[in-house]
């Protein structure tokens, strides 16, 4: 009698363990269909930053590895004597050119007052070829004269087309000038860029995470100065199974997580998803998991304070809610899209 009294107990509490745990199978299977934990690490935004088109020393190099610089700060300053020179060079062109326009102008206006004087003789020389034309016709005037009035008016229309002449060539010789001119303006503008160029500025904010160049050294174009990371808008890299692709989609909502900062969390959304499977990177050390293949994502995050540093490890938990679904229908199922 007191072993059967003992057995029901045992039996209830049985039963309430294995309800407790089947509802909490249930609660992790609920959890699991709404929400997806990943793990990973922070990536920023990256600009490796150097010189363009010029090639000198390098005179001015104010900052280090690890320092915050604005947008449009100064980080390096070649020796720029040559391209300065340059400059000047353009300049003094450009006001020898401009010198000629104004004698080409002159040139034109004189030839232009030419042609109306040229005009005006014409037209009286032809009045007088026209009289005593008349005048031998009626016998009043000698051959002679006659032949001497028509070789005046001969002689000017002969000067008149020849300052015309002049006149066109001097228009053209403006036209010339002129072009001439906005090419040596060009050219001065071309050498102000080129010396705009021993100067090197930070395109964005950031912070100094490689200074691949030293004070004196001499650069060429292109090689790199400065890497600067954009700490204001990092990415959390990490990896999905297969199983899990079809759960995800482009521009779905994600929390991220950092033992760092606990208690803290950082809003985020899915921004690549890529098209091809990949091994599982080797930091993985085990065999099993090395040659499982996966899936690389991209989860975009504000970091306003910087607190999410580059190689920082986080975890992140994707919305899988329906709401969350972007509105507009993906191609390949929300994958493919470009890093």
């Amino acid at each position: 009698m007191n072993l059967k009294r003992l057995a029901i107990p045992v039996l209830v509490a049985g039963a309430l363990a294995v309800g407790f745990q089947l509802s909490s199978t249930l609660l992790d299977q609920s959890r699991d269909n709404h929400s997806l934990m990943v793990s990973g690490n922070i990536e920023a935004h990256e600009s490796v930053v150097s010189f363009k088109s010029v090639q000198s020393r390098i005179v001015e190099l104010p900052f280090d590895e690890g320092q915050w610089v604005r947008k449009g700060t100064l980080l390096a300053r070649l020796e720029d004597s040559d391209y300065r020179q340059n400059v000047k060079v353009a300049e003094a062109a450009l006001s020898q050119i401009e010198q000629q326009l104004a004698v080409a102008t002159a040139n034109a206006d004189a030839a232009t007052k030419m042609v109306l004087n040229d005009e005006a003789d014409r037209a009286q020389k032809t009045i007088d070829f026209k009289r005593y034309q008349r005048l031998w016709d009626n016998g009043v005037v000698s051959a002679e004269q006659r032949d001497l009035a028509e070789t005046a008016f001969k002689q000017s229309s002969a000067a008149l087309m020849r300052d015309r002449a002049l006149l066109v060539a001097a228009r053209k010789n403006i036209g010339a000038a002129r072009a001439a001119v906005r090419n040596a303006t060009e050219n001065l503008k071309l050498a102000g860029i080129v010396l705009g160029y021993t100067v090197l500025t930070a395109p964005f904010d950031g912070v100094i995470i490689a200074r691949q160049a030293e004070l004196g050294e001499v650069m060429i174009p292109s090689a790199p100065v400065v890497t600067l990371a954009d700490l204001d808008h990092i990415w959390m890299r990490a990896y999905i199974g297969e199983t899990d692709l079809g759960r995800i989609r482009w521009g779905q909502s994600a929390v991220l997580r950092t033992d760092t900062y606990p208690g803290k969390s950082y809003p985020g959304r899915i921004s690549f998803i890529a098209s091809q499977a990949e091994f599982t990177p080797k930091s993985v050390e085990t065999h099993k998991e090395r040659v499982t293949l996966v899936y690389r994502i991209k989860i975009d995050a504000d970091n306003p304070n910087h607190e999410l540093k580059p190689g920082m490890p986080v975890d992140a938990t994707i919305d899988l809610t329906p709401s969350q679904a972007p509105t507009q229908p993906q191609s390949n199922g929300g994958i493919g899209q470009r890093d």
